[in-house]
């Protein structure tokens, strides 16, 4: 079966999603490592709420001095605290920094080298406009009790809070219902790597107007 491709502009993009802990950042690290034009949209926003970013004053004129780290940087702790408690304020905190995320998303994708553009959004699913926006959505899947305990082992938060994170986000069905490709994540980052050639090979395929069949 031949794939049916929407490019933006004269390039293939892919949207890279996935729930918390499914290892969306592993995943495209070993794209970025066979030539993909990795862009994270996960990092953009830390870049622009780390000490000095562009979003910085607007968090403070909106929500007080008492959400910045000592560092100078955006609490996201205290952040996360707040938009989960009170869905107005994760309004605001959205009317800041998606703007400026479109914005550097894009100038990256301009700068970008490579066949094809590689979006990672952790929320690709929830935010509704990106799946018009991309040629093909690549989901990273894993069992849930998965994602649960890879998260409670590299951060601090407790299981009823990952818990909740994941409540928060697209279920597990409604993110595969959306994908175009699934890379299933439930193995070690070795283990990914054949198959992460395959669908690379794929997409360069994909990007060169070549037909090639679905991996």
């Amino acid at each position: 079966m031949l794939a049916s491709v929407r490019p933006i502009g004269d390039r293939l993009s892919v949207g890279l999603t996935g729930g918390i802990g499914s290892g969306k950042s592993t995943v495209a690290d070993l794209f970025a490592a066979q030539g993909a034009a990795v862009i994270d949209t996960d990092l953009i926003a830390h870049q622009l709420t780390a000490p000095g970013g562009q979003a910085i004053d607007a968090i403070v004129a909106q929500f007080g001095v008492d959400f910045l780290a000592p560092s100078g940087a955006m609490d996201r702790a205290k952040m996360r605290a707040q938009v989960f408690a009170d869905p107005a304020a994760r309004q605001r905190l959205e009317a800041i920094l998606h703007p400026l995320i479109r914005q550097q998303t894009a100038t990256a994708a301009a700068q970008a080298p490579g066949d094809y553009l590689m979006f990672v959004v952790p929320l690709l699913v929830e935010s509704g406009n990106w799946r018009q926006q991309v040629s093909r959505v690549l989901v990273i899947d894993c069992p849930e009790d998965l994602q649960l305990a890879r998260v409670m082992q590299r951060s601090a938060l407790t299981e009823a809070q990952v818990r909740s994170i994941m409540a928060s986000q697209a279920t597990r069905a409604q993110r595969l219902a959306a994908a175009d490709d699934v890379l299933l994540n439930d193995r070690s980052a070795a283990d990914l790597i054949p198959e992460i050639g395959r669908l690379h090979a794929f997409y360069k395929g994909l990007a060169g107007a070549t037909p090639i069949k679905q991996p």
